[in-house]
């Protein structure tokens, strides 16, 4: 049963970048880099922090019969 909830958390960098009127703009911006390039180059390494609670818990709970 946790094993469903914590994939949603797969779910959050799809949410953070669908919605691109969120992040469509220039400012801040992060070393002469757009806020819009800067943000989703961002979620990369975040997605994969997210990644990796879910893979240990499939990890954990196993092959399926």
């Amino acid at each position: 049963m946790g094993l469903r909830y914590i994939r949603l958390l797969l779910l959050v960098p799809y949410l953070a970048l669908i919605w691109a009127p969120f992040y469509n703009r220039a400012l801040p911006d992060f070393l002469g880099i757009p806020f819009f390039y800067w943000f989703q180059l961002l979620w990369i390494p975040l997605g994969a922090v997210l990644l990796l609670p879910v893979y240990w818990a499939e990890r954990r709970a196993g092959p399926k019969p």
